[in-house]
């Protein structure tokens, strides 16, 4: 028996054999529906999805539909930046390189990948035009030139690794590592969809 305000109310009963291979009554899978937000909310340290559709929908047990709002989270704790599993941004310089085209990128992956708790790792590159000053022919000409800035984005479980100890892990592979931030929710906005109906 499912409250009227349930997301499994109108999901169709079905049946499903266990392990003994005997059916037992079950709800079927629930598709997440299409849903678009009227308002954004701006995640703060504290937040709790109770009271944000207590805020918004007056009923607490409303918090589901507010995750229904923002799929690109795998759960409520991540959608709140609070989950176990984070990825910090940490931008990165190789020291020394022989070729600037070929940096160890593979010693850093086998560095990181090595510590126990880290889930993953990928490297971002991001492009800029520079506008500087460059002498032609005893004449001081602006010229566009690119700057690259990199970084390594590593997914950990915060509970079994810190930050610093991803971070020299990243320098033992023989990277320079600037400040580093997590790519959590805090400061950030989620979709808050309206009530539903029914």
């Amino acid at each position: 028996m499912f409250s009227r305000i349930s997301r499994y109310r109108k999901v169709p009963d079905v049946t499903a054999p266990d392990a003994r291979g005997r059916l037992l009554a079950a709800k079927d899978a629930r598709l997440l529906p299409t849903v678009s937000g009227e308002f954004r909310h701006m995640v703060a340290a504290g937040d709790r999805l109770d009271q944000l559709a207590f805020k918004y929908y007056s009923e607490p047990l409303q918090w589901w539909n507010i995750c229904d709002g923002n799929p690109e989270f795998l759960s409520p704790l991540a959608l709140l930046g609070r989950d176990g599993v984070i990825t910090t941004r940490f931008p990165v310089a190789p020291r020394s390189v022989s070729s600037p085209s070929s940096p160890p990128w593979a010693d850093l992956f086998r560095s990181v990948m090595a510590i126990l708790g880290v889930e993953g790792v990928g490297i971002s590159e991001e492009v800029q035009l520079v506008q500087e000053k460059v002498t032609v022919g005893g004449h001081a000409k602006p010229v566009w030139m690119e700057r690259f800035s990199r970084a390594a984005l590593v997914t950990y479980n915060r509970r079994n690794v810190t930050a610093a100890t991803v971070a020299a892990g990243i320098e033992a592979a023989g990277f320079e590592v600037a400040p580093f931030t997590d790519l959590d929710q805090l400061g950030r906005e989620i979709t808050i969809p309206p009530k539903p109906i029914g």
